[in-house]
C-alpha cells in the first residue's frame, strides 16, 4: 500500500478539496498541517512513497532527495517548481508529476491573486491592520488614509495578474502606468495602462504593485535605489514573490520613512519567522501568502494532485516532468 504525505496543508482543507476515497485500499494518507524544515522532513517523510506539494511551500533540494530512499513520486502545482531539484529527483528515480495545463477547473483561479492584491492595497493605504490592533487594545482612530481615485497606480509587470489589477485600477478611477522588460506601449494601452520606463514607474506611483514572476532576471529587481525614487507618501504592494524585492532594503526604507508603507503577502522565507522585523512594523500590512489560497483554487490544485497520484497508483503516471525517471522507477 502506498504511503502518501500531503504537505503544508496549513488550513487543513486538502482532504475536503478532492475525493481521496478513490484511493481506499490502495494508499494510506497522512496530512502535515505545519511546515517542516529540511531536517524535520528527512525524518518525518522517510517512510513515504509519495509527497504531494502545494506550490513552493516545501523546498525539495538534492540533499533532501538523498535522505528519502523510499520516495517514488512528487506531485507539484504548475509545470515546474523552482525550489525542486528536478535533476536530483531524476537521478534518484523519483517521478515528478505536474498539474494539468488548460484544465477548466483552473479557469477561475486567475481571479484569486488580483482580488487579494486589491484588498491588501486598500487595507494598506487605509491602515486596516494597525487600526484593528488599536481597537482590540481599546483604542480608537489615530491614522489618516489615502483615497485611491485620482492617484497613480504603478504596475511592475503586466501579465495575466497585472492586467486584472490594471482593470481594477481603472474602475477605481486611478491613472495606471506599467513597466516590465518586454512590455510594449501597445500592450499596455490595450488594458488601459501607459507604458513608462522603470525609473519613471517608481517616481510617479502613489501605489506600486508587483506582478512579475520570480526568475534570475527579476530576483532583486527592486533595491534601495528604486525605493529611494518613490514618493515618501507612496506605498509598495507585493503579492508576487518576496525575493523580487531586496528585503533588507525594504526594511530600511520603511524604518526611515522613505516610503509610507507596504502591503506584503510574500516573503524571502516562508512561513515568516516569528522574530521577523515585519511583524512589529506599524507601517506594514501582512498576509500569510494568501494570494492563491481560495476554496476554488485549492479544489483545482488538489483535484489535479489526486488525479496524478491515482494514475501513479494504477501504474500509469501522467503529466511527468522528468520522463527519464520512468526508466528508473
Amino acid at each position: 500500500m502506498l504511503k502518501i504525505a500531503i504537505l503544508d496543508d496549513y488550513a487543513q482543507v486538502a482532504l475536503q478539496s478532492a475525493d481521496w476515497s478513490v484511493l481506499d485500499g490502495k494508499a494510506e494518507i497522512t496530512v502535515f498541517d505545519r511546515h517542516l524544515s529540511e531536517d524535520e522532513a528527512a525524518v518525518a517523510l522517510r517512510p513515504f512513497d509519495v509527497l504531494c506539494t502545494v506550490r513552493e511551500r516545501m523546498s525539495l533540494p538534492r540533499s533532501l532527495f538523498e535522505r528519502l530512499p523510499n520516495l517514488k513520486l512528487v506531485t507539484i502545482i504548475g509545470t515546474s517548481l523552482p525550489n525542486l531539484d528536478l535533476a536530483a529527483a531524476t537521478e534518484h528515480g523519483v517521478i515528478v508529476s505536474h498539474s494539468s495545463v488548460g484544465n477548466p477547473a483552473h479557469a477561475n483561479t486567475v481571479n484569486a491573486t488580483p482580488e487579494l492584491t486589491w484588498g491588501l492595497m486598500i487595507a494598506t493605504v487605509r491602515r486596516f491592520s494597525y487600526e484593528d490592533r488599536r481597537m482590540r487594545a481599546g483604542g480608537w482612530q489615530s491614522t489618516v488614509g489615502m483615497i485611491l481615485a485620482g492617484r497613480t497606480l504603478g504596475l511592475l509587470g503586466l501579465g495575466r495578474i497585472g492586467q486584472r489589477v490594471a482593470a481594477y485600477g481603472n474602475v477605481f478611477g486611478m491613472k495606471v502606468i506599467a513597466w516590465s522588460q518586454n512590455l510594449t506601449e501597445e500592450a499596455a494601452a490595450a488594458v488601459g495602462a501607459q507604458r513608462v520606463e522603470k525609473d519613471e514607474l517608481f517616481r510617479r506611483s502613489d501605489v506600486l504593485s508587483i506582478h512579475v514572476r520570480l526568475s534570475e532576471r527579476t530576483r532583486g529587481l527592486v533595491t534601495a535605489r528604486e525605493l529611494t525614487l518613490m514618493k515618501p507618501e507612496a506605498y509598495l504592494i507585493n503579492t508576487s514573490r518576496g525575493p523580487i524585492v531586496v528585503e533588507a532594503d525594504l526594511i530600511a526604507a520603511l524604518r526611515a520613512g522613505r516610503i509610507a508603507g507596504a502591503g506584503l503577502d510574500v516573503f524571502d522565507v516562508e512561513p515568516l519567522p516569528a522574530d521577523h522585523p515585519f511583524r512589529t512594523m506599524d507601517n506594514v500590512t501582512l498576509t500569510p501568502h494568501l494570494g492563491y489560497v481560495t476554496r476554488e483554487t485549492l479544489r483545482a490544485f488538489y483535484g489535479d494532485t489526486l488525479e496524478a497520484v491515482q494514475a501513479f497508483a494504477d501504474g500509469a503516471p501522467i503529466r511527468v516532468a522528468n520522463p527519464q525517471a520512468l526508466t528508473q522507477a
